[in-house]
């Protein structure tokens, strides 16, 4: 379902793809779209959020003018009552589109097709509230730092919904899979898998196999790295099995579109697909051979459920848990019976971003020329930031369930999050004395201020379109910026389409000077994957030695030691709030509604067995 702990945590290591969230508004709380998937690495699986104000935050003329803080909520059901024996839970899968139905871990795109796997299948390992691999799942793991190996052991009696075991082989075969040159997915990029011996030879087509891996017997392989690296145990390795015997006769390339994907997906967790209605509904019932036990429910039916129906579905019990809830609903629907909402920090922050280069296409490289680039001074991105109250659009915007961001590591990674940094506040007269100080007066009377050598400054805004708040809130900024005399106008005259807006972005448009944007983190804090040099995602196109020698530092082998890694990191941020080469503004929590019947449902982050999705139950007979 991809809101319970472990799911949801590995939903977070991967990058997808850059979706609507919206950079400042956004859709649901994970609506990123698939960015996240589960298992590549950390950040850089993360992904952008489009601009803003996608299909989430409500408008600026909230109906309850009520501040919310999602830690006041709690993160597991409050019903503690004596579970009956069977019942269905009924799931509404939050979505204005159908899923696209690729039922596959292995080969999935889209936030949607993920919520559905996750309620049929499971990762192998499972993960604490540090976001580090533990050995509760049904695979363990050993480290050999002496010589760079990691031996991975599979549990025996775990099986598939059609009774075939698990196997180390089908482990295997995931990586095999994903690292084929005709893959057809778009895994396969980050530490966990470039570092394995053999692998790039591999993909590149130039070896049958990964040398790197050794399978010792039907229940353990060694994989050996390159190096080792402290991402790899912060979702580096990649947590699913892909069931070999199920896929025996399909070429790779023709996996995704497969029946074995499509109408007849296998996996090995607690409820097993029956039926599928394509794109709107599937039918689960319990597995009984299921590793841990025997399931409680009879069975889970989810089904797509539009955002302007969900709240309705909610309160006519046509639907106990919805995914995808949007935020900006809650203050109208906070008080409805029957339900209890949690609520939950979301590994995400939106931005307001400086284009301070270009991408070299053949070199692969950022071409970080700030000298040659209108918004490359750095006084000015300061004072830009001094001129935003973040405080108030956290509260004016999204009724506190945002609210203002300091740093690039964010609260979601709480033992990394510098939260003693030291950032501009919101201080026009601050803001405008750095401007004078810096040469940018208005020499001409019209208001606006020039550049220090007297040319006019404008300052091109790309801020994409979406819901109710997208509108508002750029027109915020825009005046924000114009009340310490820098003269803003949005891109083009308007709000631009999401896959308009990204084209501008990642081709770097010269009509983009600053943008308003949105990244979801991974579950591994190293931020290389958004700012790292070589990194098609560095939007900013920002890249300094001092930089990148910190974030390679950050996921060197030294940086196993955790302190060490700390003061890397806090380094890091603090890099960033002098360099500035992105204005990070809010942090996002995400609520989810539950029925009062529903048992042992949670959203707390880390491994708690007794929230596991087979021992979710109902208190009453349905």
């Amino acid at each position: 379902m991809g809101k319970y702990s472990w799911s949801k945590l590995m939903f977070l290591t991967m990058l997808i793809m850059v979706l609507a969230l919206a950079a400042c508004g956004g859709g649901s709380s994970e609506e990123t779209s698939e960015e996240e998937g589960s298992g590549d690495t950390g950040s850089e699986e993360s992904t952008e959020e489009g601009s803003e104000e996608g299909s989430e935050e409500g408008s600026d003329d909230s109906a309850s003018g009520d501040v919310y803080n999602y830690e006041d909520f709690n993160q597991t059901v409050s019903n503690d009552g004596e579970v009956s024996e069977g019942g269905t839970l009924n799931v509404g899968l939050t979505s204005d589109t159908p899923f696209e139905g690729t039922l596959n871990f292995n080969l999935y795109q889209g936030n949607p097709d993920f919520e559905v796997i996750s309620l049929f299948d499971e990762p192998l390992m499972s993960m604490d509230e540090d976001f580090q691999y533990t050995n509760d799942g049904a695979m363990t793991y050993e480290v050999n730092e002496d010589d760079n190996t990691v031996t991975f052991t599979m549990q025996e009696g775990v099986t598939w919904h059609d009774g075939e075991p698990v196997t180390i082989d089908d482990y295997v075969y995931s990586y095999e899979v994903i690292g084929h040159p005709e893959y057809p997915g778009i895994r396969g990029a980050t530490d966990g898998f470039t570092l394995i011996e053999g692998y790039d030879e591999y993909k590149s087509g130039d070896a049958e196999e990964i040398s790197g891996i050794e399978v010792e017997d039907e229940y353990t392989a060694t994989f050996t790295y390159k190096e080792l690296a402290p991402s790899l145990t912060a979702g580096g390795f990649w947590a699913y099995a892909m069931p070999e015997h199920h896929y025996e006769g399909v070429e790779i390339a023709d996996m995704a579109e497969a029946p074995q994907t499509r109408e007849n997906p296998l996996g090995m967790g607690p409820y097993k697909v029956d039926s599928i209605t394509p794109g709107e509904a599937v039918v689960m019932s319990k597995y009984e051979d299921y590793w841990r036990g025997e399931p409680n429910l009879d069975g889970v039916e989810l089904t797509v459920v539009s955002p302007s129906s969900i709240a309705n579905a909610l309160e006519t019990g046509e639907v106990d848990v919805a995914i995808n809830f949007p935020t900006d609903q809650y203050p109208d629907v906070e008080g409805m019976e029957g339900v209890e909402w949690l609520a939950n920090i979301e590994g995400a922050y939106t931005y307001i971003g400086f284009k301070l280069g270009e991408w070299n296409e053949d070199e692969g490289r950022v071409d970080y020329k700030p000298e040659e680039m209108k918004m490359g001074d750095k006084e000015l991105r300061r004072a830009m930031w001094h001129a935003m109250d973040n405080d108030a659009v956290g509260e004016r915007f999204y009724n506190g369930l945002r609210w203002k961001a300091t740093s690039l590591i964010t609260p979601y990674h709480a033992n990394w999050h510098d939260d003693s940094l030291e950032v501009p506040e919101y201080d026009p007269e601050k803001a405008n004395q750095i401007l004078d100080e810096a040469g940018y007066e208005d020499t001409d009377g019209d208001g606006f201020r020039e550049t220090p050598d007297g040319e006019p400054l404008e300052i091109n805004f790309a801020s994409m379109s979406g819901g109710d708040t997208a509108e508002p809130l750029a027109n915020y900024y825009i005046q924000s910026w114009k009340d310490i005399g820098l003269n803003v106008q949005l891109t083009n005259g308007r709000l631009i389409e999401f896959n308009t807006f990204y084209d501008m972005v990642e081709n770097d448009d010269p009509e983009v000077d600053i943008y308003q944007g949105a990244w979801g983190v991974g579950s591994d804090v190293d931020p290389y994957g958004l700012y790292g040099p070589d990194v098609p995602f560095n939007y900013p196109r920002y890249a300094t030695e001092e930089s990148t020698q910190l974030m390679e530092e950050g996921n060197s082998p030294e940086a196993f030691d955790v302190e060490q890694r700390q003061e890397i990191y806090n380094e890091w941020q603090a890099l960033m709030v002098e360099e500035m080469p992105v204005v990070p503004t809010l942090y996002r929590s995400y609520v989810v509604p539950v029925n009062e019947r529903v048992a042992n449902y949670s959203i707390e982050l880390g491994y708690n067995e007794e929230t596991l999705p087979y021992n979710w139950g109902v208190t009453e007979t349905e």
